[in-house]
């Protein structure tokens, strides 16, 4: 994995193996949160929109992030299913971004990783109607303080309103800081997912 990272990254053909390698090393390197990424997505008129979320599994499907389905973000997604992420790495000087057609993850995948949260985070997803206005932060609260006297000694369940989203992408690309503003770009293209990927190294 060394020689991979350290040596030319360019000569790699395995976007994914790529990408597998460069996360490892940032999160061994970054101070917070290596698997924070910027996603954009397009609201109804067109209008685009970007926000941090936690990237949550990345493998040959795609890149997995979690929310609350009647977020903006949901909404978004639910009438035009694409998106775009960035994920930037400063303390390895480093960059990934993607681009994609987005679908849902499974119930049971869903489950799964709900059952992982720490119960304070269960609970708040119960308690958020995410994205919506908020009177003020007491309300938030003791709506929280509601949800879990409900649940108090009960498994916490996921919302019917809260899964995940695979970003299935038809292209990622990869970019290293050079000195000068010299830096190396590489970027992979498909036309479609399970057809083969077609690399292109860019000018800076």
């Amino acid at each position: 994995m060394t020689g991979l990272i350290s040596g030319d990254f360019t000569e790699s053909a395995d976007p994914f193996a790529l990408f597998k390698a460069w996360f490892a090393e940032a999160k061994t390197a970054e101070p917070n949160d290596p698997e924070a990424m910027s996603l954009a997505t397009v609201d109804a008129s067109g209008l685009p929109d970007v926000r941090v979320v936690l990237m949550k599994e990345a493998d040959e499907r795609g890149f997995v992030f979690y929310t609350n389905e009647q977020s903006a973000k949901g909404a978004e997604l639910a009438s035009n299913p694409k998106a775009a992420l960035v994920m930037h790495w400063k303390s390895i000087r480093r960059q990934v971004r993607v681009r994609g057609a987005v679908e849902r993850v499974s119930a049971a995948e869903a489950d799964a990783y709900f059952a992982s949260r720490s119960r304070p985070s269960q609970i708040g997803a119960w308690a958020s109607d995410q994205s919506r206005p908020l009177d003020k932060r007491e309300t938030f609260e003791a709506r929280v303080a509601e949800v879990g006297k409900r649940f108090d000694g009960k498994e916490v369940t996921r919302p019917p309103n809260w899964g995940g989203y695979r970003i299935v992408p038809v292209q990622i690309e990869f970019w290293m800081d050079r000195p000068y503003r010299l830096h190396d770009r590489v970027k992979f293209t498909r036309d479609a997912p399970g057809s083969a990927w077609k690399k292109t190294r860019l000018y800076p």
